[in-house]
């Protein structure tokens, strides 16, 4: 057994290891690597393999997590089985997907097959039927409370920035713009972190998700950018435009989408992944500072490529991005961490 293992904790997996998963002599709790949420993951050396976690109930939703998991099943996307759950202690019992994360497999040549998986099993999301008691609403106060994350963390915290009215002002502009693109798309299921860290690959070869407890309804095409402007993988603009345009025709052909030219279509996209981004920022800054876990600063450079490089599609974001370059990149300039756009390219 792992040493930070808690008696409670050891008890409870014994006694509730499903009688389909044989135990073994001795049985070993394997911890493995975490996540940026307060959960801790351990694998169970039964046959077949199991995934303990232990998810505080003070920080994580677990209850989320379950109901989320069973409205996933009936739509038969493939997500961890829940094998046991103790609520009140924040203890689950999941089934082993094994530890292939679809980011491990991407290259230039198994781009088009594993994205048309992961393009597939998102269109499943997105049928879902809307159950405001599972779903809560993606609303102008939660978008909106994201967006301050990028200047609460990433430009105070971990830059020492001081914004001053001016830059204020053109900010709460930007945020208005980027809520109102987001508010005027169709609604769907939304994943919130749809990407390839969370992504498996299964046995099988089929594409498996975790990690959907904070799953909303909002923006149709949040989980898209999401995807395809992956904050750990980096696609030219053309093919992530190109796939983002045959994905908006099998939206419309399951009348998902009506009546949106391309050019819209890839606005809201564009701006949805801004808001995405910007948000991003605040939280990887967060993750590093306030949970010691500074491999996410490693990360930034590529996400604020991102949202300069939509910054300066258009006339609404334009000023955003002079701003940013003037005033942020100098201090980024002195990071070890930050790596300049061009070296992005």
């Amino acid at each position: 057994m792992s040493n930070d293992l808690s008696q409670g904790f050891t008890d409870w997996i014994l006694a509730y290891v499903p009688a389909g998963n044989k135990l073994a002599e001795p049985l070993t709790v394997s911890p493995l690597k975490g996540d940026a949420g307060f959960r801790r993951y351990y694998r169970l050396n039964t046959q077949p393999s199991l995934i303990a976690v232990n998810s505080p109930p003070s920080k994580e939703k677990n209850e989320a997590y379950v109901d989320i998991s069973l409205v996933f099943k009936t739509a038969g996307i493939r997500r961890p089985s829940i094998r046991a759950v103790d609520f009140s202690r924040g203890f689950l019992l999941l089934e082993d997907f094994g530890d292939q994360l679809v980011q491990s497999v991407l290259t230039d040549k198994t781009v088009e097959y594993r994205y048309q998986q992961a393009e597939s099993t998102l269109l499943s999301i997105q049928q879902l039927p809307i159950n405001p008691q599972v779903f809560k609403a993606y609303d102008a106060d939660l978008l909106s409370e994201e967006l301050d994350l990028f200047q609460q963390w990433f430009v105070k915290e971990l830059l020492g920035i001081r914004i001053d009215s001016a830059a204020q002002l053109m900010i709460k502009t930007l945020y208005s713009d980027l809520i109102c693109s987001a508010l005027e798309q169709p609604k769907v299921i939304v994943h919130r972190d749809y990407h390839s860290r969370n992504l498996m690959i299964l046995n099988d070869d089929s594409i498996g998700v975790i990690d959907f407890q904070d799953a909303v309804y909002g923006p149709i095409t949040y989980d898209l950018v999401s995807l395809l402007r992956d904050c750990y993988v980096r696609w030219p603009m053309a093919l992530v435009q190109e796939r983002t345009l045959k994905y908006k025709q099998k939206l419309e052909q399951l009348g998902l989408v009506e009546g949106v030219g391309d050019q819209d279509f890839l606005r809201w996209f564009d701006l949805m992944g801004l808001q995405r981004h910007l948000k991003v920022m605040g939280i990887f800054s967060r993750l590093a500072l306030r949970d010691q876990k500074v491999d996410y600063l490693n990360d930034l450079s590529l996400v604020i490529a991102y949202s300069l490089e939509v910054a300066n599609l258009y006339p609404e974001t334009r000023e955003f991005g002079y701003w940013f370059k003037q005033e942020i990149t100098p201090w980024l300039l002195k990071k070890s961490w930050y790596k300049e756009w061009s070296a992005l390219q």
